[in-house]
């Protein structure tokens, strides 16, 4: 196999990872970061076809709280927009129940979109780094120490590298990634039992001609307690030229086909809407369960947040030589986008302090 020597390897190329490579870009630091997808981002995916409207189908919102997450798009100058709500909310308050239009209460705090989609953020960092330093569709199977380095063997080769940074969710990094020597059992048990931001999510878009739900005071958000969508909301783009609906189903409804999801996401829409709502464009979905790089099957019910910032994360293992980086690990807004920045930041501040 082919052998690649770094001074840190970064074990995915999503928000964590692709900011800690940013962050590090002015230090005299030889940097590789492995992906196994084909695509950048990870749980941020805006999903595009012949330029009509972005679909954000991973990471979507932000707002005033997310401090560095605005922080770094003024960096990056990237430019932001308000998420429409209109003032009206279509509620269903339980199955078989008749659904209300009923008022949406000010929301001062705000709630924030990227011009362009989500993705725009993650091609945006990745046009501050070297190019070379991201290896497309390499797996990772195993790290093993190796006195002053440590092997990280994938698909294709195997990378010898100072410092390791996997910013994998933790189950999933339990799950694919052999260690060597293994990890304290505590970690592994706390890696097992963290809940997989995003995993158990099923994001579906339906691309229109016309923003037909902003007429007869109606809006595009949506709560439903009967599903199967549990939230929807007016998904237009920046100049109000491209018109979407967005939001998620139950994830219930994983194993069924896509076909089936749509005749179901249309049916409940007719209810609200009328016979328009089948007149989209495009329709878009991602099944999150089904994203072998992001979700891996827990050994035991995991309810959401569970273990997300534990304290077992702050800290290296392999004698310093490899960290637990990501969204669930932040100690603060933990399966945020803000989560993951928040990371980024700790790991950075960690290996300053090692020097």
């Amino acid at each position: 196999m082919h052998i690649i020597e770094s001074d840190i390897t970064i074990i995915g190329a999503g928000l964590t990872g692709l900011t800690i490579a940013y962050l590090l870009r002015d230090k005299d630091i030889k940097i590789t970061i492995l992906e196994a997808r084909e695509r950048l981002g990870g749980r941020i995916y805006t999903q595009t076809n012949n330029n009509d409207t972005p679909l954000d189908l991973g990471a979507t919102w932000f707002s005033n709280q997310h401090t560095e997450v605005l922080e770094l798009l003024k960096q990056l100058k990237l430019k932001t927009f308000n998420q429409h709500y209109s003032t009206t909310a279509i509620y269903e308050p339980q199955p078989n129940s008749k659904h209300q239009i009923v008022a949406l209460p000010q929301n001062n705090e705000g709630s924030y979109r990227l011009v362009g989609g989500t993705s725009h953020l993650i091609n945006t960092l990745y046009q501050h780094i070297k190019p070379t330093e991201v290896k497309h569709n390499e797996i990772v199977t195993s790290i093993t120490q190796e006195n002053a380095l440590v092997s990280i063997k994938t698909n294709t080769s195997i990378y010898k590298s100072g410092l390791v940074i996997s910013t994998l969710p933790p189950n999933l990094f339990d799950s694919t990634i052999t260690v060597h020597p293994e990890l304290p059992k505590e970690a592994k048990y706390i890696m097992q039992n963290t809940h997989t931001w995003m995993g158990d999510s099923i994001k579906v878009g339906l691309k229109y001609s016309a923003p037909f739900w902003r007429e007869n005071n109606l809006s595009g958000t949506i709560f439903s307690n009967a599903g199967p969508i549990t939230e929807f909301y007016d998904h237009c783009n920046y100049q109000n030229n491209q018109y979407a609906l967005k939001g998620f189903l139950k994830s219930d409804y994983f194993s069924i086909t896509k076909e089936e999801r749509l005749t179901l996401i249309t049916n409940q829409l007719k209810k609200y809407y009328g016979d328009g709502v089948k007149n989209f464009t495009a329709y878009e979905e991602l099944v999150w369960t089904k994203e072998p790089f992001t979700y891996a099957n827990y050994n035991n019910s995991v309810f959401p947040h569970t273990n997300n910032g534990h304290a077992i994360y702050k800290t290296p293992f392999l004698d310093n030589k490899l960290y637990i980086a990501g969204t669930e690990t932040s100690a603060s807004y933990s399966g945020k986008m803000e989560g993951a920045l928040r990371s980024a930041q700790y790991i950075c501040k960690l290996i300053e302090e090692l020097k």
